[in-house]
């Protein structure tokens, strides 16, 4: 299977489809993003939020993959965990070259510094973020991870879009953009991205999702979330029921 080369221009279309116009210190930083690393924004290796970028566990690995990595091993470190308290703290090592060649991350996570949509994985969430510093160390990736931000897309509050007046549009409250608490969801939950928008629009009972309202939006958001966390498997069986549904624009 031929794997199609990512290029600075194919990195700012999908990054302006996905989140509009970019800055000029953004529109910088992805070139460099995409010479240096070949990260891939259709793919999902990175993430805007508040005008900058972070890279995700899914990028992080293709690379790690790209760049020959020989192994991660990661391990619980029980002393400083927790489990009464749902904290959890892992050791990573990332092999790159050899295994002489070794890089060393350590994660945390606990209920304080999880978002609410994985309220009870903080176990996953301390080994993935051990993983991603290892993996960010090895390879030179100065970017935060999505990730390891605190409280889902953490207190970080994205750019958000000019006012309207359309019923879709986000607030400007601070809070996270719809559509990247959307996108952070099926990152984290590795779901189907057409998928989960078809879902989306039968959902809100709309011909496409930038027709829906916010409430309706944030109400699919609150229940795709605790469909993932409940049962994945279910959610995926039922993402699968919209396999022929016609691919929708973002």
């Amino acid at each position: 299977m031929k794997v199609e080369r990512v290029t600075v221009r194919s990195n700012a279309r999908a990054a302006r489809q996905l989140w509009g116009g970019l800055s000029i210190a953004a529109t910088r930083s992805l070139q460099e993003l995409t010479t240096r690393y070949s990260l891939s924004v259709a793919t999902g290796d990175l993430q805007l939020l508040d005008g900058r970028w972070y890279v995700t566990y899914s990028g992080l690995l293709q690379l790690a993959l790209r760049r020959g990595c020989q192994g991660i091993e990661t391990q619980l470190q029980e002393q400083p965990s927790d489990a009464t308290a749902s904290r959890w703290v892992f050791k990573a090592v990332a092999y790159k070259s050899s295994r002489r060649s070794r890089f060393v991350g350590y994660g945390d996570a606990d209920p304080s510094n999880v978002s609410p949509m994985v309220r009870g994985a903080e176990m996953r969430v301390a080994e993935t973020r051990a993983v991603n510093r290892a993996l960010r160390k090895a390879y030179g990736i100065g970017l935060c991870s999505v990730e390891e931000l605190g409280t889902s897309c953490g207190s970080v509050r994205p750019t958000l879009a000019k006012s309207n007046g359309s019923r879709g549009s986000n607030g400007s409250n601070g809070q996270p953009r719809l559509r990247d608490q959307l996108c952070l969801l099926i990152r984290q939950y590795n779901l189907d991205a057409n998928l989960v928008k078809a879902y989306a629009v039968d959902f809100c009972g709309t011909d496409k999702l930038s027709g829906a309202s916010r409430d309706k939006v944030e109400a699919f958001i609150q229940e795709l979330a605790k469909s993932a966390k409940e049962n994945r498997d279910a959610l995926v069986c039922k993402l699968n029921s919209y396999a022929s549904a016609s691919e929708l624009t973002p």
